[in-house]
């Protein structure tokens, strides 16, 4: 027998219950920035260049990241505002004590703030059970603070859960969770102390995956989102679908990658009878507010 999670039951998207997204459109878009602090010479650090960093401080990638908030993430800003496009916003807490001026342009427009945990110098996936759950509140706490209402969503730092992650998330207040990859539509997962929602979230419509992981071009990513956009679409005919794109402020505010971004984001910008560009948030609350006692909602039901 494998391993099991037992945190949802398998469920075939062609065998779900019916459900809609607001005024009957058939698809819902949002698009997620990450804005993330990481610390100077200590902890984990996402890489640019081969063969990986040198003996600490790593100076190099350090200031790429950097180049993020300083810049990167400016631009983005000016890019959503432009195009009066969503945003949820995945903020390390860390983001607040850095550069608060950022996130706090990016919610004076509009977009969710979501939290992103503590910095993503640190996994919460190793920690002993009362070590993760004050990660949790502290990095809850410290948003909250900063953004001045406390966040609803959560995606771990590097997407990494230890086997207690969705109970601590649910005992936490969070109503959703970006961490569960596996899906084109909501579901539920089960916790010891009741259901948290499980939101889709990219993985290959995402830049630091594709762009900076597989090297792939920024010009043949911006296709990706506009061919993903629209072949998702045509599959939403059959059943209301959720499309994410997954941007990084050190990555997508790069110039030149951001000219063809650009693009792509005014693709899913344009308002489409049957397409519903919004929040993740937006999209939990729909559909938890749809299915609220509904034992197996969108198919999963917690074994």
């Amino acid at each position: 027998m494998l391993a099991t999670h037992g945190r949802f039951a398998y469920s075939a998207i062609t065998e779900r219950p019916r459900f809609a997204w607001p005024e009957g459109r058939r698809l819902a878009v949002y698009v997620a920035l990450n804005l993330e602090a990481y610390a100077f010479g200590e902890g984990l650090i996402e890489e640019i260049a081969a063969p990986g960093p040198g003996p600490a401080p790593d100076v190099m990638n350090w200031s790429w990241l950097e180049y993020g908030n300083r810049v990167g993430g400016w631009r983005l800003q000016r890019l959503f505002a432009e195009l009066r496009l969503p945003c949820t916003l995945l903020v390390n807490a860390a983001v607040y004590r850095h550069c608060p001026q950022l996130p706090a342009a990016f919610a004076a427009a509009g977009a969710e703030i979501a939290a992103h945990g503590r910095t993503n110098s640190e996994r919460q996936g190793n920690l002993p059970e009362p070590a993760e759950a004050a990660l949790i509140a502290e990095a809850t706490a410290a948003i909250a603070a900063g953004a001045g209402t406390r966040p609803r969503g959560w995606l771990g730092p590097w997407i990494s859960e230890s086997r207690v992650t969705p109970d601590l998330l649910h005992e936490a207040g969070y109503r959703y969770v970006l961490d569960w990859c596996c899906d084109d539509q909501p579901f539920w997962l089960a916790t010891r102390g009741g259901r948290l929602l499980a939101v889709p979230y990219p993985q290959e419509l995402n830049d630091s995956n594709t762009v900076i992981g597989r090297r792939v071009n920024p010009d043949d990513f911006a296709d990706m989102i506009v061919d993903n956009f629209a072949e998702m679409r045509r599959q939403a005919e059959d059943a209301p679908l959720v499309m994410g794109v997954s941007l990084h402020a050190h990555c997508a505010g790069q110039p030149f990658r951001l000219v063809h971004f650009r693009r792509a984001l005014a693709a899913l910008a344009q308002a489409l009878p049957d397409v519903w560009v919004t929040t993740a948030g937006a999209i939990a609350d729909h559909f938890i507010a749809t299915t609220t006692g509904t034992t197996e909602a969108a198919g999963d039901k917690a074994r």
